[in-house]
């Protein structure tokens, strides 16, 4: 969303518009939004606020502070490694940092090519499994860093098909 065309901003227009007999929009709008484009940026933010009342600020804060909520377009498949008090006990830590490695960005950041976006989780409820690792929904239990290469092997297979 670069720059939101007529049609991006009738569409953002019109999901403001589903909840307007809501007391409280903003996180159902936000939710659609988020799934329509994959991120939140602060031009989508203006016009949220110009169609609700909310200001920018507020709409702001409730964008950074969720973490589903992203103010930058994420890959394709989002790595999510958890570093929950179970999972960096059995080496989440060194988890992610073979994942960054690997792929070259660290957390919070969206590869190059758009494929990958790599996330640290504080914690996905998954206590017996860890550490634990999620992609795109799918949880990867108790990960050792040998098995990252090839999880993100796979990834890249299934993107190139």
């Amino acid at each position: 969303m670069a720059k939101l065309n007529a049609t991006a901003v009738a569409k953002i227009e019109e999901i403001c518009a589903r909840y307007t007999n809501e007391k409280t929009p903003l996180m159902m709008i936000l939710s659609d939004i988020q799934n329509e484009y994959g991120y939140i940026p602060l031009d989508v933010q203006e016009i949220v606020s110009k169609k609700t009342g909310i200001s920018v600020a507020e709409i702001y804060g409730v964008v950074t502070f969720y973490s589903f909520f992203s103010l930058t377009p994420k890959g394709k498949y989002v790595i999510g490694c958890c570093l929950g008090t179970a999972c960096y006990v059995k080496g989440a830590q060194q988890v992610i940092d073979k994942f960054s490695e690997l792929i070259g960005i660290g957390p919070g950041e969206t590869s190059e090519d758009g494929l990958f976006t790599l996330d640290a989780l504080r914690c996905i409820g998954a206590c017996g499994i860890a550490p634990a690792v999620s992609i795109n929904g799918k949880v990867y239990p108790k990960v050792e860093v040998n098995q990252v290469a090839e999880i993100i092997d796979s990834y890249r297979k299934e993107a190139s098909a």
